[in-house]
C-alpha cells in the first residue's frame, strides 16, 4: 500500500490533502506541531498521527520513520507546513520573526527533502510536493519575511528537482493563492474584508482546502509521472494579472 507523508496536516490545506490521500487509498503520516492539532485523526485506520517540528532533524526523520513503520515505504511527502504573520522592518522581534518564518517555511522544506527524499527513492520511486505561495513570486506589503521563505522555498524545490530526478524522484510545488484557511482568515475575516480579498481575483473567490489538496493529489500522482521541477499555480487567476488593474467583476458588461 503506497504511504504519504503530510506536515501541517492539523487544519486547512494539509488536512484536506492528509483525507484525500487516505481515501484514495494511501497510509498517511499525518504530522503537525502539536497533538491537539491532530485529534481529528483519532480512531481512523490507516492514519499516523506524528507531533513533531518541521525545522528540526529530530522532526523529520520521526515522520519518515513512521511511515516506513507503518508499511515499510514511502511514496508521497507533501511539505504543507508554514507559518505567516505581517512582520515590520523596525519591530523590535522582527530579526526573530524573519528566522522562525524561515526556519518553518524555508529550512522545513529542505530537511522534508533531505530525509523524506532517500526513503522515497528506497521505495521505488515517488513524489515531493512543495506547498509554496503565490507570495513566493510576488510581494505583498508588510510580509516580507513570508514572501522571502516562499520564494526560497520554490527554488529549492527546483532544485532539489535537478538532483533527485534520476533517482526517481519528482519534486513540484503548489503555488496557492488565496484560501479559506486560519492562516488567512485568522478568525477575524470580515465581508469587508473578504470583498477586498476577491476584488483581484478573476474568479472572483478564495478557492477551499479540498480545491488544492486535489491539486497537489494530482502532483502526487502517476497522472503527473513527467512532470518535475514545476509550479502549478492555483490560484483563480491573481498571477496571470500582472496590471494595476483588478479584472471585471463575474458578469460585468465589457463591451
Amino acid at each position: 500500500m503506497p504511504t504519504a507523508i503530510v506536515t501541517g496536516a492539523g487544519a486547512g490545506i494539509g488536512e484536506a490533502t492528509a483525507r484525500l490521500l487516505h481515501e484514495r487509498g494511501h497510509d498517511v503520516v499525518a504530522a503537525d506541531v502539536s497533538t491537539d492539532a491532530l485529534a481529528w485523526t483519532a480512531g481512523i485506520e490507516r492514519l499516523h498521527a506524528v507531533v513533531a517540528d518541521v525545522s528540526t532533524e529530530e522532526g523529520n526523520a520521526a515522520m519518515v520513520a513512521a511511515a516506513l513503520a507503518a508499511s515499510g515505504r514511502l511514496d508521497v511527502v507533501v511539505l504543507n507546513a508554514g507559518i505567516a504573520r505581517r512582520t515590520h522592518w523596525e519591530a523590535d522581534d522582527a530579526v526573530d520573526a524573519f528566522d522562525r518564518i524561515m526556519a518553518v517555511n524555508t529550512r522545513g522544506v529542505m530537511l522534508g527533502i533531505r530525509h523524506g527524499a532517500p526513503a522515497i527513492e528506497g521505495s521505488g520511486g515517488g513524489a515531493i510536493v512543495v506547498v509554496g505561495s503565490t507570495s513566493g513570486v510576488r510581494a505583498d506589503p508588510e510580509r516580507f519575511a513570508y514572501d522571502a521563505s516562499k520564494a526560497a522555498a520554490i527554488n529549492l524545490a527546483r532544485a532539489a528537482a535537478l538532483d533527485w530526478a534520476a533517482r526517481g524522484v519528482r519534486v513540484n510545488v503548489l503555488a496557492p493563492g488565496p484560501t479559506t484557511t486560519s492562516i488567512l482568515q485568522g478568525g477575524r475575516m470580515t465581508p469587508e474584508h473578504l470583498a477586498e480579498l476577491t476584488r483581484p481575483i478573476p474568479l472572483q473567490r478564495l478557492a477551499t482546502p479540498q480545491e488544492q489538496a486535489e491539486a497537489i493529489c494530482f502532483l502526487a500522482s502517476s497522472a503527473a509521472s513527467f512532470i518535475t521541477g514545476a509550479v502549478l499555480m492555483s490560484d483563480g487567476g491573481v498571477t496571470a494579472n500582472v496590471g494595476i488593474f483588478p479584472p471585471p467583476a463575474l458578469g460585468a458588461d465589457r463591451g
